[in-house]
């Protein structure tokens, strides 16, 4: 270890027994900035009726708002994470939190529904670069100080998505209710300028890539441009074809089932493909988690985007009240995200978590507009526990299965899962619901959670490669 090194361990000695390297102004910036994507995920759930009146539009078209950032986020989250490898860390960082920056100041003074969908576009893209560009600055830093990575440093990493995803309701109701609806889009402009100044101030620079080729050039980059190209394109035709399921447009299956192909044909040909199809071939337990957690995650953001418009339209609480009849879940998923980081085990976890998301479904087919307030609440609890025993239970079941030296993409594509979880979630919901979200639309989404619960309880219980410990 050189001098420079060696003074700059003892410098950030004191952040703690067993976190030595790993200081708190470290990790700040760090913490700060994976909130966003999360944040922005769930947030905005307590504001599609403020912003649907607002521009005279209902929740067939709200629903926009949210699929368009999952669409953004599940290409940019693996692109923007070989970018931090290649690149450097620090500087993917803080060109994400300029691009959440300008979505801010877009969607804050957006004066027409299109100029909030260009605000959300640019949100995904400029905050999925915090998580993969997170994990790489504390890998650069292990390399510096000559030791892994703290588990508590990791764990409070984890815990800051789950948490800002899950207050993100509550948090959005009062700001709707305090700022109105444009305090949801303004929120990220103060976040992104203390990221970005704190990321100046404290992240060290890039460690200077060295490496070159046989020739003795730089590398170019691997990013799969082509295979981007046709991921990206065959899975906003299928978005396009899902968020019109009442009016389908049956000849959009024809271009995405070619686009498909093509994507699958190159992928096994291309030297570094965007998707390692081989790998997932060859890995049923790492490509069952993904289904698992795409699944999942599709019954949680149902009830996070779905139950919530209810609670607005259906039950006519305000945005604000709809926040705190959120809070529960939002408790809940908090409490659990801390106890399924020190479960050792599963299988056992995860099962509980299905039961309770099927259970959840189950008591939204009996809610209607004279259901007891207890009832309504306990509703949202049976959805805020799984939330955060699912999201822990399966990243330790991504870092079970998948090959040692492709974790980072590994857990990328565990990202993009829950993406297109989302992205259907969304969809489900426009058809449930149309031009207002009512008890019949409620009913009919519940019910279709009731069979995707089952589903999800016999993929757990039957999975054999969850036994055993993490």
């Amino acid at each position: 270890m050189s001098r420079t090194e060696t003074g700059r361990t003892s410098a950030i000695s004191g952040a703690g027994r067993g976190e030595r390297g790993f200081a708190a102004r470290l990790t700040a910036p760090l913490l700060l900035g994976s909130v966003l994507n999360p944040l922005n995920t769930t947030m905005i759930s307590t504001g599609l009726v403020a912003i649907g009146h607002h521009f005279g539009i209902g929740a067939a078209d709200t629903v926009w708002l949210i699929s368009v950032l999952y669409l953004a986020s599940a290409v940019a989250q693996p692109v923007l994470g070989k970018l931090a490898d290649t690149l450097g860390p620090r500087r993917v960082f803080l060109a994400g939190l300029v691009v959440v920056l300008a979505s801010g100041l877009v969607g804050t003074l957006a004066p027409t529904f299109a100029w909030l969908v260009v605000s959300r576009l640019l949100l995904g893209i400029g905050t999925s670069a915090a998580y993969p560009a997170a994990m790489a600055v504390l890998r650069d830093e292990s390399r510096r100080v000559g030791r892994a990575v703290p588990r508590p440093v990791l764990a409070r990493l984890s815990f800051a998505a789950l948490g800002s995803a899950a207050v993100g309701p509550t948090l959005g109701g009062l700001l709707v209710t305090v700022v109105g609806w444009r305090g949801i889009f303004a929120v990220n402009v103060p976040v992104s300028v203390v990221a970005f100044v704190t990321t100046l101030l404290w992240i060290p620079a890039d460690p200077r890539r060295t490496a070159t080729d046989t020739r003795g050039k730089a590398p170019r980059l691997a990013l799969d441009p082509f295979g981007i190209g046709l991921f990206s394109t065959a899975l906003t035709v299928l978005v396009f074809f899902l968020l019109d399921l009442t009016h389908p447009m049956w000849w959009l299956l024809a271009p995405f089932a070619a686009l498909t192909g093509a994507l699958v044909w190159w992928q096994l040909r291309c030297a570094a493909p965007f998707i390692d199809l081989r790998m997932l071939a060859g890995n049923g337990p790492l490509a069952r988690t993904y289904l698992r957690h795409g699944l999942s995650y599709l019954l949680i953001y149902c009830v996070m985007y779905g139950y919530t418009q209810w609670l607005e339209d259906g039950r006519g609480y305000s945005s604000g009240h709809t926040g705190l009849l959120m809070l529960p879940m939002s408790v809940a998923a908090l409490v659990c995200s801390l106890v399924g980081a020190r479960t050792k085990g599963i299988r056992a976890p995860l099962t509980v978590a299905c039961l309770l998301l099927t259970a959840g479904a189950g008591v939204l087919t009996l809610v209607s507009g004279t259901t007891p307030l207890a009832v309504l609440l306990l509703a949202g609890a049976c959805f805020g526990i799984p939330q955060g025993l699912i999201g822990t239970s399966n990243q330790a079941a991504v870092a079970r299965h998948a090959p040692a030296d492709g974790i980072g993409s590994a857990a990328g594509l565990q990202r993009t899962a829950q993406y297109i979880g989302a992205i259907t979630a969304s969809s489900l919901i426009a058809v449930a619901y149309g031009q207002r979200a009512e008890d019949g639309g409620l009913h009919v989404m519940a019910g279709a959670s009731v069979v995707l619960g089952l589903l999800l309880i016999v993929l757990t219980v039957s999975d054999r490669s969850l036994r055993g410990r993490a």
